[in-house]
């Protein structure tokens, strides 16, 4: 398949065998509703022998997408509500989000922002636009670090990426800048030396968050798109969103971070699922999330353990979700360990007589001072 031959409406994806012909009248209605783009590298990677196929849901549309819950909202994060200028969402004092493109090479169908991205919504922020968010940015000394994020930045073109990147980097109180991308799982081709030289800049840390929800998303042509960023020097995060059907089991889980440390990410974020419109189907709750997380504890290296996080709804930030391993009880300090079992701490510090004690019995252990002549 070509770069030409991303697929874009249900009636590719009947030709392309990933949807059944009787389904794609169903389908016309998601597609009116929710962008749709199957780029050729993933559209590759589907096991069409498979129903429930793991690349496949996340990226062909589901007639499930059209029941959406009371709960569900159309900006589940609240960006709306932290957004002082068009494209600037201000969530935490020291960093801001800067929506600079509404484009990407993907659309996931769990997208949280998925009432905000794709054709029609504007391939990105006009010259004004643009230049009121860097007012902002620069009339905040508070900022430290500036996210690009969208949409998806990578899908600009060098030029206008090494642009954007100059005027961040030469704001004095902007110090860190971090891209978020899905581009170089979804189009490797686009990671060219070019636009690589376009993330690197002089004196200021870029740091790069690569979404990947599933090990077999990591392609050959992906691992060689991620070898160029990091063999260029710039870091490489990754974000991942704990789907049903998709990585909600502790081998798939463990499989998907194993697979990013070897091609030289680092695991920073799992996502637990937002509450956006129509991806009911697609969502785990707390407690089977809380116990996937657990399961990685002894299983895999510290490097392949992310934190895993819900962003709650309405705008007030994220917080760390993951199964809490200290329990105090009136009868002490409980820790528990990577098989569930319970280990109670000793209450050092807690009393002078506590302290005495230890220190009595390691002065009993203590070996013999030798004498000397």
């Amino acid at each position: 398949m070509s770069p030409r031959d991303t697929l874009r409406n249900p009636r590719g994806l009947v030709d392309a065998g990933l949807i059944a012909p009787e389904a794609e009248q169903r389908l016309q209605a998601v597609a009116a509703r929710y962008a749709i783009a199957v780029p050729p590298v993933l559209a590759d990677l589907i096991d069409r022998s498979d129903p429930n196929d793991p690349i496949a849901r996340q990226f062909v549309p589901d007639a499930a997408e059209l029941q959406v819950r009371p709960e569900e909202l159309a900006d589940p994060i609240g960006d709306a509500a932290h957004s002082p200028v068009e494209g600037i969402v201000h969530r935490y004092p020291d960093r801001v989000l800067f929506k600079v493109t509404h484009v990407c090479a993907v659309y996931c169908r769990f997208c949280f922002r998925r009432e905000m991205v794709g054709p029609g919504k504007g391939a990105g922020l006009s010259r004004e636009t643009h230049a009121r968010a860097l007012d902002y940015i620069a009339s905040h000394p508070e900022i430290w670090e500036v996210i690009l994020t969208g949409g998806d930045p990578l899908v600009l073109s060098p030029r206008r990426l090494r642009a954007i990147m100059r005027d961040l980097a030469a704001i004095p109180h902007v110090k860190i800048l971090r891209v978020h991308t899905r581009a170089p799982i979804a189009d490797p081709a686009r990671i060219t030396p070019e636009l690589v030289r376009a993330l690197k800049l002089t004196g200021k840390p870029t740091y790069v968050a690569v979404h990947v929800n599933h090990a077999r998303e990591l392609s050959d042509q992906a691992r060689a798109a991620l070898a160029q960023i990091t063999d260029a020097g710039l870091p490489l995060l990754g974000q991942s969103v704990l789907l049903k059907g998709v990585n909600n089991t502790p081998k798939a889980l463990e499989d998907l971070m194993r697979a990013l440390v070897e091609a030289g990410v680092k695991p920073y974020y799992l996502h637990h699922p937002d509450l956006a419109p129509g991806t009911s189907h697609l969502r785990v709750g707390i407690k089977q999330g809380q116990s996937l997380v657990r399961s990685l504890r002894g299983r895999v290296s510290g490097l392949c353990q992310p934190t895993y996080v819900l962003d709650i709804p309405g705008g007030y930030g994220k917080v760390p979700i993951a199964p809490n391993a200290v329990r105090d009880t009136s009868e002490g300090t409980f820790l528990e360990d990577n098989r569930g079992r319970q280990h109670k701490y000793p209450a050092i510090g807690k009393s002078g007589a506590a302290n005495a004690a230890t220190s009595s019995r390691l002065a009993r252990r203590r070996p013999p001072v030798p004498r000397t002549r």
